[in-house]
């Protein structure tokens, strides 16, 4: 167990703004704090993780992490960072990506025992959908000036803006509703503190004037926020070629979740490996300055895509991915390629050309040389095959083949794909449909 949040969070460069007293706060009592989670998709991606780690150190230093979907605000649009407003969502889709997203969460937090700091989920879609315009504008909306919203980073920026496109009544009372989500907390769950990332402060500070507003200037609540987590070469965090990194293995494979993490920099996997994993202070100075000793041997990002990967999927998608891992290198086995699921294995062969069959013409045996030269044309001419078998230099799914070798069903990984090599690094994919 943490002895102390904020210190922790701190060593780990994980503190941007801390209002004054939040230590304070956390060492004198068991202390709720919440984090909001956006529901747009039915699953998190790595972007949610620094928010996901801030609640599991919470939980583990003896505090009571909530997570808070945000149903009603995902039905609005936070314009913080955003440059336009998002599409909405109905309520049928919320519901759907809420479960999901509390499927993934229970790998981080601990939401079934029956500890005092058990952690919670809740959706600000139940305590708003009743409420009425009116009722908001007067209850909530009277304590705030428009002034005072108007000083807001998130609303200034989108004001200041070319786009000509503005900023619509629906998202400027984001931060309202924002704000009285903390309220809300704060009466019905004792919740003091809300944390998120740095670009949140002026939303979560809105939070907490309103709670002293509405009831009394002797209400402490407090606000805690993280560096939004950038990369060393100013890309953004999180973003591959194919788009976002999700911890759901249906939309990112684990293999290339993997592959994300270990092939981070070196000056981002120095920060990543004390946000994104739960390794100690010295195990991760040792690590680093044996990194720096044999930057070539990468353990820093070998531990770091290890320590994440196990957290989010498990032993056994790390043990496939790393062996998957092998493959490209030349170092996999057939017993390797047909464990893989077809996911891991479309995207460790994404890019290598392919050709299709049909699978009736795999129903009979076919000779090997008829099939590379002229069922599938991979190579040029029969005698090209000939002359490459001979020379030992053609594999079928990581397997030898010599000229009295055969291709049929029996050959098909999952049922569908057969990976023909040429040498050490030239590869084939073919597909039967």
């Amino acid at each position: 167990m943490h002895t102390n949040f904020v210190d922790e969070l701190r060593w780990r460069g994980m503190i941007h703004d801390v209002t004054p007293g939040t230590e304070e706060q956390l060492k004198k009592e068991m202390t709720a704090a919440y984090v909001g989670i956006d529901p747009t998709a039915d699953s998190l991606h790595i972007g949610h993780l620094v928010s996901i780690m801030m609640l599991k150190h919470f939980q583990l230093a003896g505090h009571k992490p909530i997570a808070l979907v945000g149903g009603a605000t995902g039905m609005i649009g936070d314009p913080s960072g955003k440059s336009q407003e998002r599409n909405l969502l109905d309520e049928p889709t919320l519901r759907h990506n809420q479960d999901c997203i509390k499927n993934q969460l229970a790998k981080f937090l601990d939401f079934e025992t029956e500890v005092p700091n058990k952690a919670e989920l809740v959706n600000n879609y139940d305590w708003m959908k009743e409420y009425s315009f009116l009722a908001f504008i007067r209850d909530i909306g009277k304590h705030l000036t428009v002034n005072y919203m108007m000083s807001k980073d998130s609303v200034k920026k989108r004001l200041a803006a070319d786009s000509g496109s503005g900023m619509s009544f629906t998202e400027f009372t984001y931060q309202l509703v924002q704000g009285f989500d903390f309220l809300h907390l704060y009466q019905q769950k004792n919740c003091k503190l809300q944390m998120g990332g740095s670009d949140q402060w002026g939303n979560i500070t809105t939070g907490t004037e309103l709670i002293r507003r509405k009831l009394g200037n002797d209400q402490e609540a407090f606000a805690l926020t993280c560096p939004l987590i950038t990369k060393a070469d100013g890309g953004k965090f999180g973003k591959t070629e194919s788009g976002n990194v999700w911890l759901d293995p249906a939309k990112t494979s684990p293999y290339a979740f993997y592959q994300f993490w270990l092939n981070c920099s070196d000056e981002d996997a120095e920060k990543y490996i004390k946000i994104f994993t739960l390794l100690d202070h010295d195990s991760i100075t040792q690590l680093t300055e044996a990194h720096r000793q044999a930057p070539h041997l990468r353990q820093l990002q070998k531990t770091l895509a290890k320590e994440v990967t196990v957290m989010v999927h498990s032993a056994d998608d790390l043990q496939m991915a790393e062996e998957a891992s092998q493959i490209l290198f030349g170092k996999g086995t057939t017993e390797v390629l047909h464990k893989m699921d077809e996911n891991t294995l479309l995207t460790v062969f994404e890019g290598v050309p392919t050709s299709h069959v049909g699978l009736s013409e795999l129903e009979q045996e076919t000779d090997i040389t008829e099939f590379l030269a002229g069922t599938i044309n991979i190579f040029a001419s029969k005698s090209e095959v000939r002359r490459s078998l001979k020379e030992n230099s053609v594999s079928i799914n990581k397997e030898k083949v010599t000229e009295a070798s055969t291709i049929g069903k029996k050959d098909l990984l999952q049922g569908k794909y057969i990976l023909v090599q040429k040498g050490k690094k030239t590869y084939h994919l073919v597909i039967a449909n």
